[in-house]
């Protein structure tokens, strides 16, 4: 009988004779674990390899540019939109009027794209068993695909804005920028106001991300994710055109798409876009936290599982109307707003601020002596549809007479615009004579010929500020 060798007499000493140690499975190692960068690289990749995604990414960088220099170069301009009157003014005009339709169309049906297809299309390839068997964490890769999705809608955003503003300088220049209240804004300011008018439709666009992200997980493979974004940016845009309380108009989380117009007064009317920011940011909260509780609760043994109806309202639609319901309820109880927020006070005191204005650029392009607002002491007297006192509301039966006096001058100037006022607080005033102060005529400028600014111009009424000692319409 053999006896076994003893560990002394061993060559490899007594570590040897143990087995050799099994290796800790993939999984269990940290240095292979799937982090939230990782997967957060590989969702960016993913989308920017999409021929879709390259295509509207492309047109974003260069469709505006073309856009806003073709519409400089014509002798028609499109004076219906804010801002448009001033494309041959100036360059900054441009990336505004492009900012206009983008709130209106581009923008939500760019989030549609990109927020209301990044889960759903892992239920069209059925791809989440293999999603899942690579990362292994539910809440990893929500957190990429919506950074992800995050990330190129913002791209999309920046080359709007990058691509407008430098087809609006090529174009036209830099030139100063008329506000909505008729001052001027030097070319800097220009450049500091239209950037931060583009930082702040980004929170708009961000709720309409969360609710593209809660429409691709509640809905999964069904188009209706892919255009809820859209659909919902529609309902906004009709409900802006009606004439709703201040406080709904003001809770809707698309408001910030109007908004920004606030920044171009002087002082900025910067509450209502203050409020349309903390909105946007909660509705984008919300509807995503609403994506992420339901995207963990999915069984994803069940491929056949990705969403019902039934889910979509209990879970979803009541939710995001609940926070409607709060937000309106806060923004009256904490605001002046209150019934349509267009009265004849402020239209009268925003008409009167903004024709002053204008009118001692006039005075500069006619090479007339110069005034100051306070020599010229100008008032507004309003009255809409045959209402002289009390009148109220958005219509374009609104007629004003401006008048005003100039040094040395016994005689009081007066001037008749009719007003068009739209829900929002915008008004376009049409210059009805005399002709020599608002009439349509030419004015000689530095530059060559331009319309004559006291006839036709847009300007803004606040629909929170009141008169002093005054009750909110």
């Amino acid at each position: 009988m053999t006896a076994s060798a003893s560990p002394a007499e061993h060559p490899a000493g007594p570590s040897a004779a143990r087995p050799a140690p099994t290796a800790a499975p993939a999984h269990d190692s940290p240095s292979t674990r799937v982090t939230v960068a990782r997967s957060y690289r590989f969702e960016v990749v993913k989308l920017l390899s999409q021929w879709r995604i390259r295509l509207l990414l492309l047109a974003c960088c260069i469709a505006p540019a073309v856009f806003v220099a073709g519409v400089s170069a014509q002798s028609t301009l499109p004076t219906d939109t804010l801002f448009g009157r001033w494309m041959h003014a100036t360059g900054w005009a441009g990336p505004l009027v492009t900012l206009g339709f983008a709130g209106t169309w581009a923008l939500p049906l760019l989030t549609s794209v990109v927020a209301g297809d990044v889960f759903a299309s892992e239920d069209r390839l059925g791809t989440w068993r293999h999603l899942l068997v690579a990362v292994r964490s539910p809440r990893r890769i929500f957190a990429a695909k919506a950074s992800a999705g995050l990330t190129v809608v913002v791209l999309f955003v920046a080359g709007l804005a990058a691509s407008s503003t430098a087809g609006g300088l090529l174009a036209v220049g830099d030139q100063p920028l008329v506000g909505l209240d008729g001052h001027l804004f030097t070319p800097g300011d220009a450049a500091r106001t239209v950037l931060l008018a583009w930082t702040c439709v980004l929170a708009p666009t961000l709720a309409l991300a969360g609710i593209g992200f809660l429409g691709s997980v509640v809905l999964g493979r069904s188009p209706m994710g892919l255009l809820l974004p859209a659909l919902v940016a529609l309902a906004m845009q009709l409900a802006q055109m009606l004439p709703l309380p201040v406080a709904v108009r003001l809770a809707l989380p698309g408001d910030a798409f109007l908004t920004w117009k606030g920044l171009f007064t002087a002082p900025a009317q910067l509450t209502p876009l203050l409020i349309g920011i903390v909105v946007s940011f909660l509705w984008a909260v919300t509807a995503t936290s609403l994506a992420y509780v339901l995207f963990l609760r999915r069984d994803f043994t069940h491929p056949a599982d990705d969403g019902s109806a039934r889910r979509a309202v209990t879970t979803a639609a009541l939710p995001l109307a609940a926070l409607l319901g709060v937000t309106v309820a806060v923004v009256a109880g904490t605001t002046t707003a209150a019934g349509s927020g267009i009265g004849q006070t402020k239209v009268e005191r925003a008409l009167a601020t903004e024709f002053a204005h204008l009118y001692r650029m006039q005075t500069g392009q006619l090479h007339r002596p110069a005034v100051t607002e306070a020599q010229l002491r100008t008032s507004a007297e309003c009255a809409k549809a045959g209402v002289q006192d009390g009148a109220r509301g958005p219509g374009n039966d609104w007629r004003c007479v401006v008048s005003w006096h100039l040094p040395g001058v016994t005689a009081t100037g007066s001037a008749v615009y009719q007003l068009d006022i739209t829900a929002d607080g915008r008004f376009v005033a049409d210059g009805d004579g005399p002709k020599e102060v608002n009439g349509y005529f030419l004015v000689r400028t530095s530059t060559g010929d331009a319309p004559n600014p006291l006839w036709q111009f847009d300007g803004n009424v606040d629909l929170l500020a009141s008169s002093p000692g005054s009750a909110t319409p």
